[in-house]
């Protein structure tokens, strides 16, 4: 790590972290509520209502979020008949975790990065067997970490201006918060494909793709969110979220390409996507190969692997997995410079150790799966 971490001090990193910390954003809270407060809890009536409040930072997801997420869904799942969670302003329901936080905690040798991604994965777990209906509206921005707080409860909302996306490959990280668990399971290789590219899907087509259970237009949420409080059991529940879906007649954008989709990700190697990629040769293929290399090749191969494995655990085993390899990387430095080249210095050029395919060995990835010791596994005993 040292190495590491004097390479990226040199380019200034530190002090650009120091200098962009997003702790401290001041949000649009109810005025009932202190602005410095970075998640909001209300009671409504027997409903919880959580929002996430960190409107300049796109409400992504820090460490105090996450421990203070933890205790209150606890706590409602004992009280409150459904809970519902949001973002505050119109851009972002969670544009992610705040891997900034992180990355400036281990160029300080602090164990910040261990500790935020056993809390959340922990959270992931809670929200994943929740006994309540848990209901996101995942209206605006929702990827990484705001994937997480979503994608595993009962009913996710999607609205016309919804970006999902699981970019990490691009950071030298891994599609985490249960990624390995859901992207599998949307259908054919889609899951794969969005995994190892971090495609963008908007609007509808997060419906149509798996990830959202229902489509409502953004200026609707409100009394959607008012008919929600009078539901007193989960048949109301599905019934309000019926009347409030719209439908979309438009084709899924990935639509025309499902079928090469599902044939060049089915190779079992990322050199055999790469392969059957150039092999198919069209405008698309051309557009994939080309995003692909720019990815972290450890994060590719390490991804792949993870999604064979997610596919046939629980959602459970699937998070203990991602929290070994969430260890793994902060052991390493393509996370570090993804971080770097795509969020600090925005300079789009990592430079990836290794910097291809093929210096990628099996020992390599297999590495990134080693079990922790004992007393440093996730265990998920809530």
């Amino acid at each position: 790590m040292s190495a590491v971490r004097t390479t990226l001090l040199t380019s200034n990193i530190y002090k650009n972290l120091l200098r962009m910390n997003m702790l401290n954003c001041s949000s649009r809270a109810v005025s009932s509520v202190s602005s410095e407060e970075d998640v909001i809890f209300e009671s409504v009536k027997d409903k919880g209502v959580i929002t996430l409040n960190r409107p300049k930072a796109l409400n992504a997801l820090n460490f105090s979020m996450v421990n203070k997420l933890i205790p209150k869904l606890k706590q409602w799942e004992k009280e409150k008949s459904l809970v519902i969670i949001k973002g505050t302003g119109e851009k972002a329901f969670c544009a992610g975790g705040d891997v900034r936080a992180v990355v400036e905690a281990g160029l300080r040798g602090d164990r910040l990065g261990h500790d935020f991604f056993r809390n959340e994965y922990t959270l992931n777990g809670l929200i994943g067997t929740y006994s309540k209906p848990y209901i996101a509206l995942i209206d605006g921005i929702v990827m990484g970490g705001g994937v997480g707080l979503s994608v595993h409860g009962h009913y996710r909302v999607a609205t016309e201006r919804t970006l999902f996306a699981m970019p990490e490959t691009a950071i030298g990280l891994f599609p985490d918060v249960g990624g390995s668990y859901f992207l599998p399971r949307l259908g054919g290789k889609l899951g794969c494909y969005l995994a190892l590219t971090g495609h963008r899907l908007k609007g509808a087509d997060v419906l149509k793709a798996g990830v959202a259970t229902h489509y409502c237009q953004s200026s609707k949420l409100n009394d959607l969110e008012k008919a929600l409080y009078e539901c007193s059991n989960e048949q109301s529940i599905n019934e309000t979220l019926r009347k409030f879906s719209t439908r979309d007649e438009t084709e899924f954008c990935l639509a025309p390409y499902i079928e090469q989709i599902n044939k060049c990700f089915s190779a079992t190697t990322i050199e055999g996507i790469f392969e059957a990629l150039q092999k198919d040769g069209s405008e698309w293929a051309q557009k994939t190969l080309k995003t692909l290399s720019k990815m972290s090749p450890t994060s590719l191969k390490v991804t792949l692997k993870e999604l064979n494995l997610g596919s046939k655990l629980n959602l459970q085993e699937c998070l203990q997995m991602e929290y070994r390899l969430a260890v793994n990387c902060l052991s390493n430095k393509d996370f570090y410079e993804g971080v770097r080249a795509l969020l600090i210095d925005k300079d789009q050029k990592p430079a990836w150790s290794p910097s291809s395919l093929k210096a990628v060995t099996e020992n390599i990835v297999n590495g990134y799966f080693n079990k922790l010791p004992d007393d440093q596994e996730l265990r998920h005993k809530l």
